[in-house]
């Protein structure tokens, strides 16, 4: 039997303060405990973790990762550049690019949940118009936000697809 189920509450932006292993590098760790990170962004694009941790093999000093991103993938802070980057699963040996820094990725959080829901019910000739849209503000808060095969690019290829059409479906 089928059931209807009640809809999906809009995402909102909010920040959260995690905790951080002690393999975290200081200035790392002080950002992240007094900045915070996005508490979320839609569904389980992206989620924080309880807990901060360096995650090694990611160049010479590793990653601290601070979010899931879907199933497998991971989001974090390249400790030598200081980059948000994706990393789509642990076996992975390849980061995707997501923001210059941890401030550019609360913004483009916070703009991506403003501008949710990307486009009417059903509209699908509005899909790509959403996803443009989408593109040009990420690139205002962020020059190197729309990297090709990065975090926020396979996001709005997402968009185009009219993968958040169905959202309270």
């Amino acid at each position: 039997m089928i059931r209807d189920l009640p809809p999906l509450p809009l995402p909102q932006y909010a920040v959260v303060r995690i905790g951080c292993s002690p393999r975290v590098p200081t200035e790392i760790a002080a950002d992240l405990r007094q900045t915070g990170v996005p508490a979320g962004l839609i569904g389980y694009e992206y989620r924080p973790l309880a807990e901060a941790a360096v995650l090694d093999g990611f160049g010479e000093c590793g990653v601290v990762v601070f979010g899931s991103c879907s199933l497998f993938g991971l989001i974090g802070i390249n400790v030598a550049s200081r980059l948000i980057v994706h990393i789509p699963s642990t076996e992975a040996s390849v980061v995707n690019h997501v923001n210059r820094d941890l401030g550019a990725f609360h913004r483009c959080v916070a703009a991506t949940i403003a501008r949710f829901p990307f486009y009417e019910e059903h509209e699908e000739d509005r899909f790509d118009q959403a996803a443009d849209d989408l593109r040009e503000l990420l690139a205002t808060l962020d020059a190197t936000a729309l990297a090709h095969n990065g975090f926020w690019e396979t996001l709005c290829d997402d968009v185009a697809m009219g993968d958040y059409a169905n959202w309270e479906d």
